[in-house]
C-alpha cells in the first residue's frame, strides 16, 4: 500500500495510471522510430536546447547538415531530401520530447507527495528508484544513437536491446506498484514461494524474448529467411556453424538470432501451456479469465511475428508486433499478480 494519507488515493492512481499511459506511448513511438529508421537523425544530445524543433529554414538546414556528416547518410541516403529528413527528424524529435514528459510528470507530483508525507517511505525509495531508471532511460537512448554516428549506418543492437529492456522494466515496475495500490495489497514480485516459480520464469522468458527482438530489429535479422516453419529448408539456419562454445553467444549472427528469437517464442508458448494445464488440474477458477486473456494476446503475438516475417517485414504488421508485446507485458503480470 503508497498512502499514508487515505485522502490522495485516487491521485496517486491516477498519476500511477497516467505514467503508465506515458510510458507505454514512449514504447510505441521508439519502435516506430526504429522501424521508419528515424533514430539517427537528430545527432547532438541537447537535452535542453533541443526543448523546441528549427523554427527556421536555416536551423533545418544546420540540423540537416549535420546529418549529412554521419554514415547511414553517407552511404544509404544520399538522395535524401530537405522534406523526407524532416519527417524521420520528427519521429526522433517526438520520442526525445515524449522523454522529457515522463520524466517531469513523474517527478513534480512525486516531490509533492515526499513532502507532503503521503507515501510510505519504503514506498518512495521504489518510487525514486524508478525515477533513477527513467534518468538513465535518456542517457542510455543517447550512448545507443552514438554508436551509429561514427563508422556505423545503425545503432548497436546491443545498446538498443538494453534502452528497450530498461523501458520494460520501467513499465512493470509501475503496472506492479499500481496493481498493489488499487487492490490495497503489497506483494512482493520476487517471492520465496515455489508455488508460482513457472509463472515467474514465463515472465522472464518475455522479457529475454524482448532483448532477442530488438538484436532481430538492430540486426535487420527478419531480411533473411522469411519462411515459416522452416529456415528456408532446414530447421536450423545453414549458414551458421557451431564449431565451439562460443559461437553459441555470437549474438552478432543474424541468421542464428532469428534462430533463437523464434525458438525462445516456442519455449514461451509451450510453457503457458503447462501453466494453463496446471490451473485446471487445480482447479483455480479465480485464475481462468486471466490467463486466457493473457493466451489470446500470445496467440496474437506468434500470429503477428509470423505474418511480419512471411510479409517481407510489413511495417503495419511490425508495429503490431512490436505493440502486442507490452499488453503481453502487463496482462502477465496481472496474472502472476492474482496467482500470489
Amino acid at each position: 500500500m503508497l498512502l499514508n494519507n487515505q485522502k490522495y488515493y485516487k491521485y496517486i492512481n491516477l498519476w500511477l495510471i497516467l505514467t503508465i499511459i506515458l510510458v507505454v506511448s514512449m514504447i510505441i513511438v521508439g519502435g516506430l522510430t526504429r522501424l521508419t529508421d528515424s533514430g539517427l537523425s537528430i545527432t547532438r544530445w541537447e537535452l535542453f536546447t533541443g526543448l523546441f524543433p528549427p523554427l527556421s529554414e536555416n536551423k533545418w538546414i544546420e540540423y540537416f547538415d549535420l546529418y549529412k556528416e554521419i554514415p547511414q547518410f553517407l552511404l544509404i541516403n544520399k538522395n535524401l531530401t530537405i522534406e523526407e529528413f524532416k519527417i524521420i527528424f520528427y519521429w526522433e524529435y517526438y520520442h526525445r520530447l515524449l522523454g522529457r514528459v515522463i520524466g517531469l510528470f513523474f517527478l513534480i507530483p512525486l516531490i509533492f507527495f515526499t513532502f507532503k508525507k503521503i507515501i510510505y517511505k519504503n514506498d518512495l525509495i521504489s518510487l525514486y528508484l524508478i525515477f533513477s531508471l527513467i534518468c538513465f532511460q535518456g542517457f542510455i537512448g543517447w550512448y545507443m544513437v552514438q554508436s551509429g554516428l561514427i563508422n556505423n549506418v545503425t545503432v548497436s543492437h546491443f545498446r538498443l536491446s538494453l534502452h528497450l529492456f530498461i523501458a520494460f522494466v520501467i513499465l512493470a515496475l509501475l503496472v506492479w506498484i499500481y496493481i498493489n495500490n488499487i487492490n490495497s495489497t503489497k506483494k512482493f514480485f520476487f517471492n520465496f514461494s515455489s508455488e508460482n516459480n513457472i509463472i515467474k520464469i514465463f515472465i522472464l522468458l518475455i522479457f529475454l524474448q524482448i532483448i532477442f527482438g530488438a538484436f532481430v530489429s538492430g540486426l535487420d535479422a527478419g531480411k533473411i529467411y522469411q519462411s515459416w516453419p522452416l529456415m528456408n529448408s532446414s530447421y536450423f539456419p545453414n549458414d551458421v556453424q557451431i564449431k565451439n562454445i562460443l559461437d553459441f553467444i555470437n549474438f552478432n549472427d543474424r541468421s542464428y538470432v532469428q534462430f533463437l528469437h523464434r525458438n525462445i517464442a516456442y519455449l514461451i508458448f509451450f510453457i503457458y501451456l503447462f501453466i494453463g494445464f496446471n490451473i485446471l488440474v487445480h482447479k483455480k477458477k479465480y485464475l481462468y479469465k486471466s490467463y486466457l486473456i493473457v493466451l489470446v494476446i500470445l496467440l496474437a503475438q506468434l500470429v503477428l511475428g509470423i505474418s511480419t516475417l512471411l510479409s517481407g517485414l510489413n511495417f503495419y504488421l511490425a508495429s503490431l508486433h512490436q505493440i502486442s508485446s507490452i499488453f503481453l507485458v502487463i496482462f502477465s503480470l496481472s496474472l502472476y499478480y492474482r496467482s500470489i
